[in-house]
């Protein structure tokens, strides 16, 4: 059975590496998960103190980058396993600041449509339907409300250890949506040939199996 590429956009905390994991396992496909990408740079910049709004520093900063991804999900960072320390809120907000700027998409998104040349990839973001994968051939667009998705980040940095206030998560997911949709750069929308999935009420389970009903009929 020859493969595909799946797309699946949405809002920050909304699900979407959560299913796209699940989803590779069905399928014996390959997660790409690019919004990691982006937190590594948010990371790097953080780590090296340079000015996001410098461009110059940007570039040179992007030059050496080097992003990774085991078999077991875990994310390296020019050789250092960083899975936990992009997942904080200081991160999250770095890397929408991160995403906005044209540099840095232009470079991740090279990256990311190479990977995905040999088909058999999830990809996950807020632009792979529109931008990075606009000929995919199966899209999803996953949303969730605010408040479902503050708690949702909320149980898992509790299972992280990470500290944190479900009030200010919400607050942060709320402004997080207004950035990442008014960007001027690849914002965050549905693309038109999309399938949009709520899944507020809905476990994983049934995520996963209300895509692979899509992505069967598909095949």
């Amino acid at each position: 059975m020859s493969k595909i590429n799946i797309a699946i956009d949405g809002p920050s905390a909304s699900g979407k590496s959560t299913i796209a994991k699940q989803l590779c396992k069905k399928l014996d496909y390959k997660h790409l998960d690019t919004g990691a990408m982006y937190r590594c740079v948010a990371l790097k910049v953080v780590k090296t103190g340079i000015d996001y709004n410098d461009e110059a520093a940007l570039k040179e900063l992007l030059k050496g980058i080097k992003i990774d991804f085991s078999s077991d999900g875990k994310v390296f960072l020019d050789g250092e396993d960083v899975s936990s320390a992009i997942r904080t809120d200081e991160i999250s907000m770095m890397a929408s600041n991160v995403s906005t700027k044209l540099t840095v998409r232009k470079h991740l998104v090279k990256m990311q449509q190479k990977i995905a040349k040999n088909k058999g990839y999830i990809m996950d973001g807020r632009d792979i339907g529109t931008v990075v994968l606009p000929d995919a051939e199966v899209k999803i667009f996953m949303t969730a409300s605010a408040e479902t998705r503050a708690k949702r980040r909320y149980l898992e940095n509790q299972e992280r250890g990470i500290k944190s206030n479900l009030r200010a998560l919400t607050q942060e997911i709320i402004e997080r949506d207004y950035q990442d949709s008014h960007r001027k750069h690849s914002p965050l929308k549905k693309a038109e040939d999309a399938i949009e999935i709520d899944t507020s009420e809905m476990t994983i389970v049934q995520v996963v199996d209300e895509i692979m009903q899509i992505v069967e009929e598909k095949l």
